[in-house]
């Protein structure tokens, strides 16, 4: 059986395989290989191992197995890195010299061979470009034979590298390995959602890391029942709601709309699963949950669900709430009667004895339909009453009364007598006015009699203004008043 190294160059997709021969190289070591272009300086990504024929022809094809040099020394490694700053300031002149040629066309890199003579032009484009006016701009400008060579846009992605969704590194530039196919159908199949920006890579096509789980994801599905299967359980029939590949899980509605988690590996075949399979010869598909599964899931809701089964199967007694549950509400409390103001809230009077240990209370007597009406009738008199004193009060009754030796009632049916002041009349010739009532005027005789009887009203004293007079007489200021003054008898 041939050995093979697999070597990685810097502009290569994948890994190459070589003779080792008797180098002795190992992995990480710097290795020079003998090409198609001559001598190249690589990486050795692994140690040697022995492959079979075909597994070597499916790598190579018919192509011979190249054999590893030597391993680079100090002064080849010196020499790469020299080639290396040239082909960087060589890529300067690529691009601006791919400009002005007006061509469509992406520059990707320069690289100079180590056994010297060729340069390599890396470019990407999305179709043929006649690039011959190119080569020959570049061949006078950097003075080397110019190789030009089109790669794809995965290719480009993986010499470029970068990170991609997930935060890690590109896994065409992290892996060194043969691309694979990657289609649409293997997004379908693992529920992702149909939306390109969110199944392509930098690159712009399918990621390929929707290849890595594919084959996963189609053994679960061909192990596991169906979405939206109907299933038996304990509990009563659910619905198969959702899959979770990664943990091999099935996400479960019951028929109260609670949501389970059940293994795959704990569910079982009933015997109708098992003739259905028989008579399609497909693999059979569990479409039964044991009691015992639902036992190992740890959710509250499951437990109490077949805490209730059990209870209503008579395997566990009724339970009857405890004062301790915080479940259970508490019995309604019984209202207290409003206890009154009298004897420091007893409800008593301050006179009225407290009644005494061990006696009944006595209940409160229902005011009949009798009672209340003999209590309106009260309230009422009671309030006609109040409205007449406070007619009487306004009227002035009570002192006239006083006065005349006549009783207040008498005095409430006269009109009261209101005296007009003008000004300059100081107290004299006042004349009396009448409120508009309908009961006789009496004479004048009687109001000067009041008067007389009773004590000597104070005049006032005004200072100044159109009504002050001449002399001390009190008639200087009748001047103007003089005509609406009635004379003194």
């Amino acid at each position: 059986m041939p050995t093979v190294i697999p070597v990685k160059f810097k502009y290569a997709t994948r890994d190459l395989w070589f003779n080792p021969g008797t180098t002795g190289a190992q992995e990480a070591d710097h290795v020079i290989c003998s090409t198609e272009r001559g001598q190249e300086i690589g990486l050795v990504t692994a140690d040697a191992r022995e492959v079979s024929h075909p597994e070597l022809r499916g790598m190579i094809g018919d192509a011979p197995l190249k054999d590893v040099i030597r391993i680079a020394t100090d002064e080849d490694l010196d020499r790469a890195e020299a080639l290396a700053e040239r082909g960087e300031a060589a890529f300067d002149t690529f691009r601006r010299l791919a400009k002005e040629s007006g061509l469509d066309m992406k520059p990707i890199g320069v690289e100079y061979v180590f056994g010297g003579g060729r340069a390599v032009c890396y470019f990407s484009a999305e179709e043929r470009v006649d690039f011959r006016q190119l080569v020959r701009d570049l061949s006078r400008e950097l003075h080397e034979r110019i190789d030009m060579r089109q790669i794809g846009v995965r290719e480009e992605a993986a010499v470029v590298g970068g990170f991609s969704h997930c935060g890690q590194e590109l896994c065409c530039a992290r892996f060194g390995h043969m691309f694979e196919p990657v289609s649409i159908r293997m997004a379908k199949e693992q529920d992702l959602p149909l939306n390109s920006n969110k199944i392509s890579g930098a690159c712009g096509r399918l990621m390929c890391c929707l290849r890595y789980e594919f084959e996963a994801y189609r053994d679960f599905k061909g192990r596991a029942p169906k979405k939206n299967a109907v299933i038996e359980t304990p509990l009563g029939k659910a619905k198969i709601q959702e899959y979770d590949t990664p943990r091999e899980e099935i996400v479960l509605r019951l028929e109260n709309g609670k949501r389970a988690r059940v293994p795959l590996a704990n569910m079982e075949c009933s015997e109708a699963a098992h003739k259905k399979s028989e008579q399609l010869n497909c693999p059979c598909r569990p479409d039964t949950v044991p009691r015992w599964a639902l036992d190992e899931i740890d959710s509250v809701e499951i437990k109490m669900a077949l805490a209730d089964l059990d209870r209503e199967n008579g395997v566990l007694p009724a339970t009857t709430a405890s004062s301790d549950d915080i479940f259970v509400e508490p019995a309604p409390k019984k209202r207290r009667r409003s206890k009154g103001k009298g004897d420091g809230g007893s409800g008593k009077a301050k006179g009225e004895a407290a009644p005494k240990e061990g006696t009944p209370r006595k209940r409160r007597r229902r005011k009949s339909k009798g009672d209340a009406a003999a209590n309106a009738g009260q309230n009422a008199s009671e309030e006609k009453k109040a409205v007449s004193r406070r007619r009487r009060h306004h009227s002035g009754g009570k002192d006239s009364a006083q006065q005349e030796g006549t009783s207040g009632s008498e005095e409430s049916s006269r009109p009261v007598r209101k005296h007009t002041r003008r000004p300059g009349d100081k107290g004299v010739g006042m004349r009396p006015t009448r409120k508009k009532t309908d009961a006789p005027k009496k004479a004048d005789g009687d109001a000067s009699k009041a008067n007389a009887d009773g004590a000597p009203k104070k005049r006032r004293r005004r200072r100044g203004g159109r009504g002050r007079g001449k002399g001390g007489n009190g008639n200087g200021g009748a001047g103007n008043n003089a005509g609406s003054a009635p004379k003194a008898e």
